[in-house]
């Protein structure tokens, strides 16, 4: 039986056709190679070469083995082929879900940093709801969902990812645009956007509101965060957003103030419960937190792009 060396010095002999090519093809020494033939010759009671003047050629007995060689040899071209595409991440696919407050700023950064190391991945993303990652998981659409908040499930498993905090938003010139933070007592006081109980974030704030007794309105509902920045932007009102949708400058045009009561909470990743993840998905989960802990509690994105000093305001009453 011969071993994959011996395979290698055999086929680099008939190559090159002398014990010195073959120690320079395989970058070994030629006593080596030399030493090498000999043995696999008298191990397997089979003459490949004959010698002369220097050089090697095949013997007549030996030309079936040589092909049954290359074959091997080819083989494992394809194999180191194969292993090679795996590790650009060519013959796979990352398939992750995000809600849309993670989607935004977030995925898009760890999505770069996955595709710098594996540059020909292929990779689908969906925006959902919170309701549609269970089945999306569970029926094998997907292999990740990063998620605003833990649900109980029997077939998921969360990871952690991040901690965060709430904001106030604002238009740009707006009276509490130069401020640094604001209360709840003071938001209630201008038209809001975008509240809505029953979502995750909107259920910090409106506990919030019930904890200190604050009657608020919310003249628009919009539920994803970029229409809700949009609306702001536009001068119809201000909002309360989570920092992840608005990091890194994600949306101009509005400014950022820190809430006094505390807003935290946290994010995962959701998996199928059992599921083996490839490193594909291990690399893009650690990304996303990355890049997610980058930003969190107490590492907001600059306010604005050019901050003016904080000014005195006189609240108006409604």
């Amino acid at each position: 039986m011969m071993t994959l060396r011996q395979v290698e010095v055999i086929r680099a002999v008939m190559v090159t056709g002398t014990i010195g090519g073959a120690a320079r093809l395989l970058n070994v020494s030629a006593p080596g190679i030399s030493r090498l033939v000999k043995y696999t010759e008298k191990s397997l009671g089979v003459r490949f070469f004959q010698r002369q003047n220097g050089r090697y050629f095949p013997t007549p007995e030996a030309r079936n083995i040589f092909e049954q060689i290359n074959g091997v040899y080819e083989k494992m071209d394809d194999l180191t082929e194969i292993i090679s595409k795996i590790g650009r991440g060519d013959l796979s696919e990352l398939r992750i879900g995000s809600v849309p407050s993670i989607s935004q700023v977030m995925v898009p950064r760890a999505i770069e940093r996955v595709r710098r190391r594996y540059p020909e991945l292929r990779i689908d993303i969906n925006i959902l709801k919170i309701e549609e990652a269970v089945d999306y998981l569970l029926l094998g659409r997907g292999d990740c969902v990063a998620m605003s908040y833990r649900l109980e499930h029997p077939g998921l498993d969360f990871l952690p990812l991040a901690s965060g905090e709430l904001f106030c938003i604002v238009p740009a010139g707006h009276e509490l645009a130069g401020c640094k933070q604001v209360s709840a007592k003071e938001i209630i006081r201008y038209p809001l956007i975008g509240i809505d109980p029953n979502d995750p974030y909107g259920r910090i704030m409106a506990e919030i509101f019930a904890r200190n007794r604050l009657d608020y309105d919310i003249t628009i509902r919009a539920r994803f965060g970029t229409t809700v920045c949009a609306l702001v932007k536009a001068g119809l009102g201000i909002a309360v957003i989570d920092q992840f949708t608005v990091a890194h400058g994600g949306y101009p045009g509005v400014e950022l103030l820190k809430i006094v009561e505390p807003t935290r909470f946290d994010t995962y990743i959701a998996v199928k419960r059992g599921a083996p993840l490839s490193l594909h998905i291990e690399h893009f989960i650690e990304c996303l937190r990355s890049e997610m802990r980058a930003v969190g509690p107490g590492k907001a994105a600059s306010r604005k792009a050019d901050p003016k000093p904080r000014k005195e305001i006189t609240l108006r009453k409604k």
